[in-house]
């Protein structure tokens, strides 16, 4: 995830009392609208970004929670839990939190990630309230019936089965991940493995509920044409009167070395072949140096930054060894993560050929420094696209969400730009030296068997919610 470019006017910062709440409220001036950060009695945190110029908010409610913290066993278990948030509490029957939100004119959904789960609603801003309530009804107050649960697991499964294993490009990038790491949790699937649904319990879902959602395990983010005092009003209003839990401490995870190129194989009806490789790399929270973090950001966007990019114009249009390749890293994450390549070869090339042409540039850059005129260009295409996702207030919440959920602060947003700017291509080819070695490599490759002559039949989803 790359962070929008944020105009800083004029930053101060002071500590005020209001109605009980600790507000921690920094007026950082960003495109007109300010940042202010409250933090409820009860230990949940709100953040609130003005943006007036549409009469629309987006609030969204993230919980430090995702398959990362599941244990082996029940996989899976925060992506089934988010589907059935929407089945039904004390007040509301299955289904009516989102008839209400659709009534009133908002759109809502949710999402599970590696380290978190959050739930969204885009609203016009004088709607608000009602999000709020909603929220504070559910985080507490979920009934978990048996045989909506039963139902919604089957969904999920399906889901399974239509996302990942029916694409035979997305179950190799489950290999990979899965051989990748040792360690870390981030081998296993956000869905879960499937032999973990099957045996998933209702009960399961009521003890994990219990232990993660609660208001000293979330933060809520307003970002639109809303008053900070008024978000609060209403924070405390729902959420203020719900009990903290007792959070489990976690023990800090780090991955153990890499002794060699770790490889594997997946054979699977396809029509083609396909090739998904990556070095395990740091991120902001495990770096040994602040800026090696948006070096790596910056060796992407180089590689794979557009039509413009090395991946494009080398293997794509000039030697033609790819019908399609790309590149990919985030330095946000909770854990270290990966700088990963994938592609399919074009006809005539084999995978390897595609493997060897990947590498070729990888080897240029930790060999050549990369121009300063290619730097120059790369870095204002970086900049220029955080300032266009800045049109979406979805898209503000979303980052304030992230670095908060991940351990870090929504502050860091304003410095991505900066960081990005001062990248040097000594710095390029220094990260390029140190992380992309093959002890740190993993490749996994795609072998097409013959496609079946019949489809299986397919049960009704009825899925609603991203995972």
């Amino acid at each position: 995830m790359r962070f929008a470019y944020l105009f800083i006017l004029f930053l101060t910062t002071n500590v005020v009392v209001v109605g009980g709440a600790v507000a921690s409220e920094t007026a950082l001036a960003v495109n007109g609208g300010a940042v202010t950060e409250y933090m409820l009695p009860n230990g949940m945190k709100v953040i609130v970004k003005e943006d007036r110029r549409a009469p629309i908010a987006v609030s969204q409610v993230w919980y430090k929670v995702g398959s990362s913290y599941e244990p082996d066993g029940i996989t899976g278990i925060s992506h089934a839990l988010e589907h059935m948030m929407f089945k039904g509490t004390k007040k509301l029957a299955p289904g009516e939190f989102s008839r209400i939100i659709a009534a009133n004119g908002g759109r809502e959904n949710a999402f599970t990630g590696r380290d978190y789960t959050a739930y969204f609603q885009t609203m016009s801003s004088d709607r608000m309230e009602i999000s709020f309530k909603l929220e504070a009804d559910r985080m507490r107050n979920l009934l978990l019936p048996a045989e909506e649960f039963n139902k919604e697991l089957e969904v999920i499964k399906e889901e399974r089965r239509l996302r990942t294993e029916d694409k035979p490009n997305a179950l190799t990038r489950e290999q990979f991940y899965a051989v990748s790491y040792r360690s870390l949790p981030y081998a296993n699937p956000v869905i879960g493995w499937m032999n973990d649904l099957n045996n998933m319990q209702v009960e399961d879902l009521h003890s994990w509920y219990r232990q993660w959602y609660a208001p000293n395990n979330a933060t809520l983010v307003v970002v639109g044409d809303v008053k900070p005092e008024w978000v609060l009003e209403m924070a405390t209003k729902y959420f203020g009167p719900l009990k903290a839990e007792q959070i489990p401490s976690l023990k800090p995870l780090r991955e153990p070395p890499q002794r060699g190129v770790i490889r594997t194989n997946v054979r699977a009806p396809a029509r083609q072949p396909y090739l998904a490789m990556g070095y395990k790399t740091p991120v902001i929270s495990t770096a040994d140096q602040e800026w090696e973090p948006y070096a790596l950001e910056m060796l992407v966007a180089i590689l794979d930054g557009g039509s413009s990019s090395r991946i494009s114009q080398k293997l794509i249009r000039g030697k033609e060894i790819a019908v399609s390749a790309g590149a990919g890293y985030s330095a946000f994450s909770k854990y270290s993560g990966m700088l990963s390549m994938s592609g399919i070869p074009a006809k005539g090339k084999s995978v390897y050929d595609l493997e060897q042409a990947l590498r070729a540039e990888i080897e240029l850059l930790k060999r050549e420094l990369v121009s300063g005129e290619e730097l120059q260009r790369v870095r204002a295409q970086v900049v220029a696209s955080q300032v266009y996702e800045l049109d979406s207030v979805f898209y503000q919440a979303m980052q304030i969400g992230t670095l908060e959920t991940i351990g870090l602060k929504w502050k860091l947003i304003d410095e991505y730009a900066a960081n990005m700017r001062a990248v040097t291509a000594e710095q390029v080819r220094a990260v390029a030296q140190k992380y992309l070695l093959d002890d740190r490599l993993t490749v996994a490759v795609l072998e097409p068997l013959p496609l079946e002559s019949k489809q299986r039949p397919r049960a009704g989803s009825g899925g609603r919610h991203g995972g």
